[in-house]
């Protein structure tokens, strides 16, 4: 998707699913199927320069990475609608704190207007967190007074510690945001955060994560492609759920366990002017309440 000589960020994947977000967001409004007016500043000024100076060369790498990843930009640009979707209804309906876990680049924070009065956390690698909070600052030319940024590194670090630290309030009804994030962590990490939302946080609280088959010895490609894809981004993936989604999570303290599978989001979003767009069936979503 990237010119070999282009800088990119401390996250590569981060910039790549910004650059994603962005492109979609171009495309006219019935034709588009989430909008992140932001994303965009999200990308390196080098990636933009190739984008616009090279825009074959840049197309070709495109269609080779849609080549061996089908519907996988298709079924990002779904995940953030249905994420944008389960943020604002859950905004809409008292809502008191965002925790979003491996944060990256994303921008709800700034572009929803119902979480205007929601404490909202951001959790990244300290790396990521120091050029998200430059490039807020470069925007706004301010830092949201309703946003608090937390560096961490999720694999190794007690998120409950982090937390308590930066003023989360664990007796409040609270949403966590866990948006391409449990493939980079390893099981061990991926229970622990699952068990901290369980037992540290208010009554109603729910998490919305995405998962999906992606393995290094599977025997689908698409799984296979996945995995090469991310590692050769210096970002390998490191878990997977390959058990009933449902039986999942209710064993470990969730509850209306709702999930998206690829044809849900496919019937849900892709219809009408998009009906022939492919998604990724690898992806799913899903939504679940603390037990």
């Amino acid at each position: 998707m990237m010119a070999e000589n282009i800088k990119k960020g401390p996250s590569k994947m981060a910039e790549i699913v910004a650059l994603i977000r962005a492109e979609e967001s171009e495309k006219p409004v019935d034709k588009r199927i989430c909008y992140d007016p932001y994303a965009i500043y999200f990308t390196s000024p080098e990636m933009r320069e190739f984008m616009t100076c090279h825009p074959e060369k840049y197309k070709a790498q495109r269609e080779q990475v849609e080549r061996s990843l089908p519907g996988y930009s298709n079924s990002i640009v779904a995940r953030a609608r249905y994420f944008d979707d389960i943020v604002k209804l859950s905004a809409q309906n008292r809502l008191e704190q965002l925790v979003i876990m491996g944060a990256g680049y994303d921008t709800r924070a700034y572009r929803i207007e119902e979480l205007k009065n929601v404490h909202i956390f951001e959790i990244d690698h300290p790396d990521t967190i120091k050029v998200k909070k430059d490039k807020i600052n470069e925007i706004f030319g301010f830092i949201p007074a309703h946003v608090t940024y937390v560096s961490a590194d999720l694999e190794v670090e007690k998120l409950e510690q982090r937390l308590a630290e930066s003023g989360y309030d664990k007796t409040k009804r609270t949403l966590f945001v866990m948006e391409g994030l449990i493939y980079y962590l390893p099981h061990e990490a991926v229970d622990e955060l699952l068990s901290f939302i369980v037992h540290s946080s208010g009554k109603k609280s729910a998490v919305i994560f995405d998962y999906g088959k992606v393995k290094p010895d599977t025997n689908a490609h698409k799984g296979k492609s996945g995995y090469e894809f991310a590692k050769q981004r210096g970002e390998p993936v490191k878990s997977s759920i390959n058990e009933p989604i449902e039986k999942f999570l209710s064993e470990r303290g969730f509850y209306k366990i709702k999930n998206m599978g690829s044809e849900d989001y496919k019937k849900a979003y892709f219809y009408g002017k998009n009906a022939n767009r492919e998604v990724n069936d690898m992806a799913s979503f899903v939504y679940a309440v603390v037990e």
